[in-house]
């Protein structure tokens, strides 16, 4: 374990396949485990193991003066470094307050390379020197997985990307997943679009999570009346898409939703679309939602009208007026990476790590992993002061709200959402959660 290297990708291959796997990892944040029909997935405690009576007695990684925490995230390339950052940043940000109880957070980071004997390895040493793993985003976590399912007494905060580990008593997400999809956007765009749906298409990255995440909201989709006609899944390290734009202008596509798509993958299409002359209505992702969006895409004029739907405030700014803490995050994220482009693995980062805190202010003066879990099962809401829709990480009970914005003189705005100052603090809670058959 090592401070973390914020390293520029190594080439333009790494780079184009960095940006194609983090399609997956979105994919993944939103799909694990397995139902039938649509529910509001109600969290059930009844099967929760008891914490190790050991546990309670572990105080590895602490100190008088300090916790250390560990994060173990894939870098290559940038890949997730946004989710060190994160870490680091709200550390920072609790240190300058005098930290926890009186401790200050210590962050030790490990590059996994993409590897999972890497990411075992790495894993192992958080068990054996750090309070906790916290805020690690990584393809390769199901080996790391098998370290914590063998330890039930190491807390595990993080948006894990495996379905295993997402289940397992000793991790918490700020963001949990299931497998299925949030009715609410896709009943959204079908009152908006009636006509529009009935021709529908897609295009994903040819990865098993992707495909997984797709025939989970195709399946919803289906269920709400949507016609597909194309959901073509290609190489994750394509960059030109001519000939899926004009195979959609051919058939007839109306309505084109690219929620799994980076924005630099996302900004490719657009140029496709505006040179075949080709104005399907547009739905981006929380992906896509980025401050290089509009200039990679060739300008306003290419991006203007299109819609975003993510779980998510407008964190890169544009709510801060509203939303006090989206201030917070991204000036600690500048004060500890100076530059970095902040994205939704930056916020994924800072959302675990202040998840973990808030269970460790609960944890007592002299905190045990034991304390820590105890703490973290009890914490059955979380927003981050909005930053995101109320979660409730002790039930693993998938996100149903959501936000709708659209591009408009070249910058996202909200659209047809309730006010911050409501009691769903700005986001639309109006749909169950769908889980796929």
């Amino acid at each position: 374990m090592h401070g973390s290297d914020h390293q520029p990708a190594r080439t333009r291959g790494v780079r184009q396949f960095a940006a194609g796997i983090s399609v997956v990892v979105v994919a993944s944040l939103l799909t694990a485990c397995s139902s039938t029909n649509p529910t509001n997935q109600t969290a059930t405690k009844s099967s929760t193991p008891p914490i190790p009576a050991s546990a309670f007695h572990d105080t590895t990684g602490v100190t008088a003066q300090s916790v250390t925490i560990g994060n173990v995230t894939t870098q290559v390339a940038g890949l997730f470094t946004g989710a060190v950052v994160g870490t680091e940043a709200y550390a920072a940000y609790v240190n300058a307050q005098g930290g926890v109880n009186g401790r200050k957070l210590v962050v030790q980071s490990a590059d996994d390379q993409f590897a999972g004997a890497t990411n075992k390895q790495a894993t192992q040493y958080v068990l054996q020197h750090d309070f906790a793993a916290v805020g690690g985003l990584s393809l390769e976590d199901s080996f790391g997985g098998t370290v914590v399912a063998a330890n039930p007494q190491l807390p595990d905060v993080a948006a894990s990307l495996d379905p295993v580990t997402q289940k397992l008593a000793n991790n918490f997400s700020p963001m949990p997943a299931a497998q299925g999809w949030p009715l609410g956007p896709l009943t959204y765009f079908k009152h908006k679009f009636p006509g529009q749906i009935l021709h529908t298409a897609t295009i994903i990255a040819d990865l098993p999570s992707t495909v997984l995440a797709w025939n989970n909201e195709k399946s919803a989709m289906g269920h709400l009346g949507y016609k597909v006609l194309l959901d073509p899944a290609l190489p994750p390290t394509q960059t030109d898409f001519t000939q899926q734009v004009v195979a959609m202008k051919n058939a007839g596509v109306q309505i084109l939703f690219l929620e799994q798509e980076p924005q630099n993958y996302a900004s490719a299409i657009f140029r496709d679309l505006q040179q075949q002359n080709f104005h399907p209505v547009v739905v981006l992702g929380a992906p896509a939602y980025s401050k290089q969006l509009i200039a990679n895409s060739g300008g306003a004029a290419a991006v203007n009208g299109a819609y975003l739907e993510q779980p998510a405030s407008l964190y890169l700014g544009e709510d801060a007026a509203a939303i006090p803490s989206i201030t917070t995050f991204n000036t600690w994220v500048q004060k500890v990476s100076p530059g970095f482009t902040t994205d939704y693995f930056t916020l994924l980062g800072w959302l675990c790590t202040e998840l973990f805190v808030d269970a460790l202010r609960n944890a007592g003066a002299h905190p045990t992993r034991g304390s820590e879990l105890q703490a973290l099962r009890n914490i059955t809401s979380f927003s981050s002061g909005s930053l995101v829709p109320v979660s409730n990480p002790a039930g693993k009970v998938p996100i149903s709200c959501y936000l709708i914005g659209q591009v408009a003189g070249g910058l996202f705005q909200r659209l047809d959402d309730p006010p911050v100052s409501g009691p769903t603090h700005g986001f639309r809670c109006d749909q169950p959660y769908y889980t796929a058959k």
